[in-house]
């Protein structure tokens, strides 16, 4: 990670809006580049910013696109950008739909300030960081059954390392603390995330959660 982080903010809320960049963009780990009051807003302001952001941060009931429809937008001007949505809503159906669209992370919105800072931090560091309540559905998603991907060639099969590392990654943990529970390298758990994209050809965490627990659906 580089510091400051580019950081975009998307709130319709003045009030929750205001708070969020009054604590955020002083923070000496983030640079706020862009503070929005829609999808919208924030497409119209991305061409003039000198630097993209690299998080998203962003409510779902938003005028106009909602926060999950804006995902792929965002990350169509913004391919590498990483989206973390915060939301009053918490049900299953709202957090799947996020993450088939490309959230990496999917926060309640009385999480605390300090808390938030963590997570966004946690995101950049390549975790999935959830609400407790949203996390304990997606770890019930993945201990249904064992996480075996079925692929089109045995070429393309994950070994147990990587199917492990999916069932971490779906926990919401981090790049180090995956390794630090594997005993293994940081850089060895990037290798098989690399190794995991290309075989079922996803682009990032959001995606692949998304195929992963929607075989299981």
């Amino acid at each position: 990670m580089q510091f400051p982080l580019p950081l975009a903010i998307i709130e319709d809320q003045a009030a929750i809006r205001e708070t969020l960049g009054d604590y955020l963009c002083a923070q000496p780990e983030f640079d706020c580049v862009l503070i929005a009051v829609s999808v919208e807003d924030f497409l119209r302001q991305l061409p003039g910013l000198k630097v993209p952001p690299v998080l998203v941060l962003s409510d779902i009931g938003l005028p106009g696109k909602s926060g999950i429809e804006g995902i792929p937008l965002i990350r169509a001007r913004v391919p590498e950008v990483q989206v973390l949505m915060l939301s009053v809503f918490s049900d299953a159906a709202r957090v799947f739909e996020a993450i088939c669209a490309g959230a990496v992370g999917y926060l309640v919105k009385n999480t605390p300030l300090p808390q938030l800072k963590l997570h966004l931090l946690e995101v950049a560091a390549g975790g999935s960081p959830m609400s407790p309540g949203v996390a304990r559905f997606v770890v019930q998603a993945f201990q249904r059954q064992p996480p075996v991907v079925v692929a089109a060639t045995p070429d393309a099969r994950l070994t147990p390392r990587e199917q492990e590392i999916v069932a971490a990654v779906g926990q919401g943990l981090s790049y180090r603390v995956i390794a630090e529970r594997h005993f293994i390298s940081v850089e060895t758990v990037n290798n098989h995330v690399r190794a995991i994209y290309r075989k079922l050809q996803v682009r990032s965490k959001g995606e692949l959660l998304a195929l992963t627990l929607g075989r299981r659906g």
